[in-house]
């Protein structure tokens, strides 16, 4: 279970934030991190989220080098320098997103998931880098893409180079879409400010976990800024699917087999890709995660 997860744990047992059951850590983890009470769905790791959808949880990680800089020498209560190392060790480099590519239901797929526990998973340049070289595979091997929003939004310590890294990865995603390469776009609890203003919101397919908050600003500032009361279930999935912005609500235990169906529908769009270990042209392979 991530430590940053509004739910708390301890030892054997965990408390669901949201209906404040104590219940028992395998319980949680045997439905899918999903508390068998409520139904709410605790955040994950990128790393649980492939093994839940890849075919026997097999995968390659791409662009593991690629990391976080600190081009501004940033610094508010410690400098962001050292905030990247402390980071880093914990999740050894992967930074806020970890890039794979494995099958689903044979279908060689590229996986983008953000990693939350790293810095809320704000976007910084490494990220921006990363989603743009997943993307630039999936053109040059005609794959299918799904990224995995998890985050707060861009990353302050970056300034400018930070936003800059909403228009490119837009930017990259029509080239696919020009190259009719499917594009489903998964948002979880919470996705907001920018990552929500370009990308989350740019899939063929627009699909949620329930219960996500999703949003630019959150309900808390929205409701500062306005001084309006705020409708009820305000910026949830729920809310976000009746006005129109999500295609569709999938629970996490489904997540994987409403993925592979909507892949085999997208199938004449990318039949013949290249399979999980054929190099690209012109590119270089990279280094196994697994």
């Amino acid at each position: 279970m991530m430590a940053n997860d509004k739910s708390r744990s301890q030892g054997l047992w965990i408390k669901c934030s949201d209906c404040g059951e104590i219940l028992y850590h395998r319980e949680v983890t045997g439905n899918h991190h999903v508390c068998p009470r409520c139904g709410y769905h605790f955040r994950i790791s990128a790393e649980l989220r492939f093994k839940m959808f890849y075919d026997n949880g097999k995968y390659k990680r791409l662009f593991g080098k690629i990391r976080s800089s600190d081009p501004l020498g940033f610094v508010d209560s410690k400098p962001y320098s050292e905030r990247l190392k402390v980071y880093n060790k914990k999740f050894k480099g992967s930074d806020a997103v970890v890039v794979a590519q494995g099958e689903i239901h044979k279908i060689p797929t590229v996986i983008a998931a953000m990693e939350y526990g790293f810095m809320g998973g704000s976007m910084g340049s490494a990220v921006g880098e990363k989603l743009t070289r997943a993307i630039e595979r999936c053109l040059d091997r005609k794959l299918p893409l799904i990224i995995v929003s998890c985050s707060g939004g861009a990353r302050m310590q970056e300034g400018i180079l930070s936003l800059m890294q909403l228009g490119k990865v837009s930017a990259a995603l029509a080239r696919m879409r020009d190259k009719r390469l499917p594009f489903i776009s998964v948002l979880t609890d919470p996705t907001t400010g920018g990552v929500t203003a370009s990308y989350a919101m740019l899939g063929d397919l627009n699909i949620a976990e329930p219960g996500a908050l999703i949003g630019f600003a959150g309900p808390r500032v929205v409701k500062e800024t306005t001084h309006q009361n705020l409708p009820p279930g305000f910026q949830t999935a729920e809310f976000m699917l009746e006005h129109g912005f999500l295609d569709r609500i999938i629970h996490r235990k489904d997540m994987r087999a409403e993925l592979a169906l909507l892949l085999d529908y997208c199938k004449p769009r990318f039949n013949g890709a290249a399979p999980l270990g054929a190099p690209a042209e012109g590119q270089e392979a990279e280094a196994r995660g697994h």
